[in-house]
């Protein structure tokens, strides 16, 4: 796997190799190295999925075009699935969130920060997107409701089958059917990032940068302040979300019109769909592939999607989707995960055919 990342890295640069070492990784099948000369420093990349790859370098090159805060692609050799980026660091605005958590609640430098953020995102979703190129898009060009229905049965299978929550399978079939019924009336005409959360928002010499948009297609803007605002660990106060959405709003005025109703409206409803695909992986990526880290988010989870029930009327009915949703909320064995001494037992199961 090094050997073609090596042989890209000496061929761009002209210099013999000093060192490689491997990056932490995340949630993908994505590998990254950090690899240094004599004078040069860069990060490589190896995924086997080349379209995933022709994803983000071709959104990589247009965001760029568009002024846009993101790493360069430095060089590329997809016959290896390889390719070198511009290194950014380390520093992610989660950890400046996990740093000034032990210092305080959620400082005011967090929410200018965030608020730097949020001016960014529609310069994504707007002007990026107007003429991106859509072909890319892997695995589909559009945030329709076969995408939701992936995430939705994702949450289904691996979440609540796992966490033995028990629910009638056609019963909440027909709230997922009403469920997207709603949300793709939303105004789905923008750029879609897919994954806009803190740890995909990187700090360096005072500027901020974006990376990790690959998923990204068309969709709905609700749906990356949703990722956003509701990104688990995080742990944004009550109070500072709702100054964050009012602020984004506002900055979204000064690009479309806006009936800040009916984004709100349909904000809660995206809200929702995108804490149960975050939960979806966590099942997925912790009961299933017993990656504990990605357990302890749950109860995070669990009280955003708490608060959004209980403080929020939604705008459509969905008697069998949301007594499931406080049936996952009131599990003590949910609660529990992250506390010392826990012992998660996992369900087996079948995909319905």
């Amino acid at each position: 796997m090094t050997d073609p990342i090596i042989q890209l890295f000496e061929s761009w640069s002209g210099e013999t190799i000093k060192t490689i070492e491997p990056m932490p990784r995340s949630g993908s099948d994505r590998v990254y190295f950090r690899l240094k000369s004599k004078t040069k420093q860069v990060v490589g990349v190896y995924n086997a999925d080349n379209k995933e790859n022709k994803a983000f370098i071709g959104f990589t090159n247009h965001f760029i075009r568009k002024g846009l805060n993101v790493p360069a692609v430095l060089a590329e050799d997809l016959t290896k699935s390889v390719y070198l980026l511009e290194d950014l660091g380390d520093t992610t605005l989660f950890n400046l969130i996990q740093l000034e958590s032990e210092r305080s609640r959620f400082s005011d430098t967090l929410i200018q920060l965030y608020k730097k953020v949020l001016t960014e995102l529609p310069k994504f979703q707007i002007h990026a997107g107007k003429d991106l190129d859509y072909s890319l898009c892997y695995p589909r060009s559009k945030f329709d409701r076969q995408s939701m229905m992936w995430d939705l049965n994702y949450f289904k299978y691996y979440f609540l089958k796992l966490a033995g929550i028990a629910f009638d399978e056609q019963a909440l079939e027909d709230d997922y059917q009403k469920l997207t019924n709603y949300l793709i009336s939303a105004d789905h005409e923008y750029f879609l990032y897919r994954d806009f959360q803190s740890r995909n928002i990187m700090l360096k010499d005072d500027e901020i940068y974006f990376i990790d948009y690959q998923g990204g297609r068309k969709g709905a803007l609700q749906y990356d302040l949703a990722s956003l605002l509701y990104d688990a660990k995080a742990n944004i106060p009550e109070e500072v979300r709702a100054e964050l959405l009012g602020f984004y709003v506002n900055e979204l005025k000064k690009h479309i019109q806006v009936d800040e109703v009916e984004f709100r409206s349909f904000f809660t409803v995206f809200v929702m769909i995108r804490i149960m695909q975050a939960m979806g992986t966590y099942g997925f990526r912790g009961f299933y592939e017993k990656k504990s880290h990605f357990l302890v988010s749950i109860p995070y989870a669990l009280r955003n999607m708490d608060y959004l029930l209980s403080n929020n009327e939604l705008p459509i009915e969905l008697p069998t989707l949301i007594p499931v949703l406080r049936q996952m909320i009131s599990s003590e064995k949910l609660k529990a995960i992250g506390k010392p001494k826990l012992k998660i037992s996992v369900n087996s199961f079948s995909f319905r055919r």
